[in-house]
């Protein structure tokens, strides 16, 4: 942790970026730099501070923080998905998610996961490792049919680089409304929809709405041979009820997020067929930092100017 831009009693922010990182603060601002890792900064410091900047992948160390700022009137997550952090915040606060910030990333990986599945890549890199030569017959994406659920910035982004592929895709969100590339159905649709797709990418929120929703009745609607990426939240997905298709060899799976998560040792989910397991990484890339600083950069000099935020998940009020 240090202290930038002066006296740390006075401090506006608290950031897990230095402020020339993010080429200076609003005028007449200083801010408390913490990035998570070591203690947190002292009480002393913390007394003025209105807009705090969680850090990535810090949440636990942060939510402790929350309660040690009197003055605060804005939660900047620098992740997508809020669940861990909204409860934690209280009235009069606003909290804002880093939509936008994570669609490059985790649109590559989702189709990365697909296409390594289709392509049987983890059986080839077994093959070199064995030096075989292990020639044969692998599935294309050409002409497939994927169902994207969760039909949201994310979603639109992997839409974007399966176009080339040459596919169909299907569009699932909580309402109806048209994309630039087609309609987007609604869940109530999802039940008939789920018959036609040969592979569901999941960039779905963990809410009460969705904790589940993969369950038996949905992975029973799938056609055989059906791929199942998840990179949204592992809890979207009854793992119960996951692993029976997957020993079966009627389902692949490509799951960036798992429930549990971490995925323990010895976990059933490492060693079921037809699996391929990625650890919570679609997001973390060398396009986070720079769209990550954009957002921090952009939100302080709408608060400052006392323009609305953007990605407000819940508004403050008193």
């Amino acid at each position: 942790m240090t202290v930038a831009a002066g006296d740390s009693t006075a401090a506006r922010a608290m950031l897990p970026y230095a402020p020339p990182e993010l080429g200076g603060l609003p005028e007449g601002w200083r801010a408390v730099v913490w990035d998570g890792h070591g203690p947190a900064p002292a009480v002393s410091a913390l007394r003025t501070v209105e807009f705090f900047v969680v850090p990535y992948t810090r949440t636990a160390a942060a939510v402790p923080v929350l309660g040690r700022l009197p003055a605060l009137r804005v939660v900047q997550s620098l992740s997508a998905g809020v669940e861990d952090l909204l409860p934690h915040v209280t009235q009069g606060v606003t909290l804002c998610n880093a939509r936008g910030v994570h669609d490059t990333s985790t649109a590559e990986h989702a189709v990365t996961l697909l296409l390594a599945v289709l392509r049987r890549i983890p059986d080839l890199v077994a093959a070199q490792e064995a030096q075989q030569w292990s020639a044969g017959f692998r599935p294309a994406l050409a002409d497939r049919t994927v169902l994207l659920l969760g039909y949201g910035a994310i979603g639109a982004a992997v839409e974007a680089r399966l176009v080339p592929f040459e596919c169909e895709v299907l569009r699932v969100a909580r309402t109806a409304r048209s994309a630039p590339r087609g309609p987007v159905h609604t869940m109530a649709e999802l039940p008939s929809l789920l018959p036609r797709a040969d592979a569901v990418v999941l960039t779905l929120p963990l809410t009460e709405g969705t904790r589940g929703m993969v369950d038996a009745g949905f992975l029973t609607r799938l056609k055989d041979g059906a791929v199942l990426v998840n990179v949204g939240r592992g809890a979207v997905v009854d793992t119960a009820a996951l692993l029976p298709e997957l020993r079966a060899g009627r389902l692949w799976a490509a799951l960036d997020v798992t429930d549990p998560e971490p995925l323990p040792p010895g976990h059933a989910l490492w060693t079921a067929p037809n699996t391929l397991i990625s650890p919570h990484v679609a997001a973390h890339t060398s396009a986070f930092r720079p769209r990550a600083l954009a957002l921090v950069r952009s939100q302080l000099a709408r608060y400052a100017a006392g323009v609305p935020l953007a990605n407000v998940v819940s508004a403050g009020r008193d």
